[in-house]
């Protein structure tokens, strides 16, 4: 039988392949595996395979395994660890891999995320994967996992260890949200080798999916609750997969990933700062930066603007989501640290604590010292592709309709990019953006204002009139 994955339920979102966990058969890691294979030349003699804590995750890696090693390449077994840490062994090592994982999304899904020995794949691979049709034979899969490599996690320690001086965040004391995510024993290592104090918060033994673009209401009330009663100077997370960070104040706040990205890029010293057009405009307001470029949403899209040649370096890039990625190579301390272009949880932890911790300040003093730009993001969940989409051109279509349903206090429309969705700016200067997830069947909303609370109503006003409609 010839099979393509164009023929599968399974499609491509933002960054990687997601579906639900019953449609990742064997017959269709057989196919991935063989599609990537088929974009990459020369032809690998390994592939590095890793995935994190959902219950589903080691099957699906044990059948892209098999589906490897039937196709005549070798695999290192990485287990369970952060993709970041995948990613640079994959760069390190020059050796593509596969990392299976469903980042943030329930639990009934799942996904896989494919590297070039050079980085992640690009939107125009995906597309020559998409056109992959060949005879495959069935693979018979082992059940057990062989045992994992720990190296590679150990090695993504290091990098760290290497750069930031061991007294970087010495008399700080943070608390680690561990929930599910696959970094939560080496957050734990990382910021104790950097003299940190940490206490272990909310560990969970099923997979929770903690969205850290839209926060759980449950854990907005965890993170004040650990706060006012254990006196941390932080609450450090991150997602399932540990590319996306979250990082609460010492008074329990949860930090916008976007302005945890700014205050990243200034630490960083950034020439050049790459961010999808759904980041809170604070980048530009601030002053700080010698150049910006806004993306589509989706770190391939990042990855592809950082590569432009005659960028001011340091280039760096981050999403609304906090994954923040490494464009070139920087100093810190006088150390160099190579780039990762890719999403990464822990360089952005590490960077805001070790700021504050310099400045002899809290995390909340460094949030004020950016322009006061809010942004607040859900979701509707369960709401089709097909339904936003037609909603969006729908609205695109009617400006009136446009002020009515997304912000109907803000005035007339002054300026609407199309970059991504419908990201409308309104005289009274609040924005209010709309697209359909490419992760998941959800309809999200970013909302943009001068203070915390209108960004949330603007927010949640959209979503509320959108589901009642």
């Amino acid at each position: 039988m010839t099979r393509s994955l164009a023929k599968f339920a399974v499609k491509f979102g933002t960054s990687g392949a997601r579906g639900l966990v019953g449609d990742l058969t064997a017959d269709y890691c057989r196919t991935f595996i063989a599609a990537f294979l088929s974009i990459l030349d020369p032809g690998p003699k390994r592939l590095l395979v890793g995935h994190d804590l959902r219950a589903s995750s080691p099957a699906i890696a044990a059948r892209c395994i098999a589906a490897a090693r039937a196709a005549g390449v070798d695999c290192l077994y990485a287990g369970t660890l952060p993709t970041p840490a995948l990613a640079l062994a994959a760069l390190e090592q020059r050796s593509p891999a596969i990392m299976v994982t469903g980042s943030h999304i329930p639990d009934d899904r799942n996904g896989i995320k494919a590297y070039r020995s050079d980085g992640e794949i690009t939107k125009a691979d995906e597309q020559a994967m998409l056109r992959f049709a060949a005879e495959l034979p069935p693979v018979r899969v082992v059940p057990a996992l062989p045992a994992a490599d720990t190296s590679v996690t150990l090695r993504y320690a290091e990098r760290y260890a290497a750069v930031f001086a061991p007294d970087s965040l010495r008399g700080l004391r943070i608390g680690i949200y561990e929930h599910s995510t696959v970094m939560r024993d080496l957050l734990h290592e990382v910021l104790r080798a950097l003299g940190a104090e940490t206490t272990g918060l909310g560990r969970s033994a099923a997979f929770l999916p903690v969205d850290t673009e839209a926060i759980r209401p449950e854990d907005q009330q965890l993170a004040a609750t650990w706060a006012a009663g254990q006196q941390f100077d932080a609450i450090v997370s991150a997602d399932g997969d540990a590319d996306r960070p979250l990082v609460a104040d010492e008074q329990g706040h949860w930090l916008r990933g976007d302005v945890l990205g700014v205050l990243s890029a200034r630490e960083l010293g950034a020439g050049t700062v790459v961010t999808p057009v759904s980041s809170n405009t604070a980048l530009e307001k601030c002053g700080i930066f010698h150049h910006t470029i806004r993306t589509r949403i989706g770190s391939p899209f990042v990855i592809a603007a950082m590569a432009q040649p005659g960028l001011m370096a340091p280039v760096v890039g981050y999403e609304a989501n906090g994954g923040f990625l490494l464009g070139s190579e920087v100093m810190i301390g006088g150390r160099k640290l190579a780039a990762l272009p890719t999403r990464d949880a822990m360089l952005p932890i590490i960077l805001v604590l070790a700021a504050a911790k310099q400045r002899g300040c809290g995390l909340s003093d460094l949030v004020k010292s950016l322009p006061p730009r809010f942004t607040a993001s859900y979701r509707l969940q369960n709401f089709a592709s097909d339904r936003a989409q037609a909603l969006i051109a729908e609205l695109m279509a009617d400006p009136a309709r446009t002020c009515c349903v997304m912000a109907p206090e803000a005035g007339n429309i002054a300026a609407a990019d199309h970059t991504d969705g419908y990201r409308v700016t309104f005289v009274s200067g609040d924005i209010v953006h709309l697209r359909a997830s490419g992760n998941a069947p959800e309809l999200r909303c970013y909302a943009e204002a001068d203070t915390p609370e209108g960004a949330e109503t603007l927010c949640g006003k959209c979503l509320n009139h959108i589901a009642l409609s």
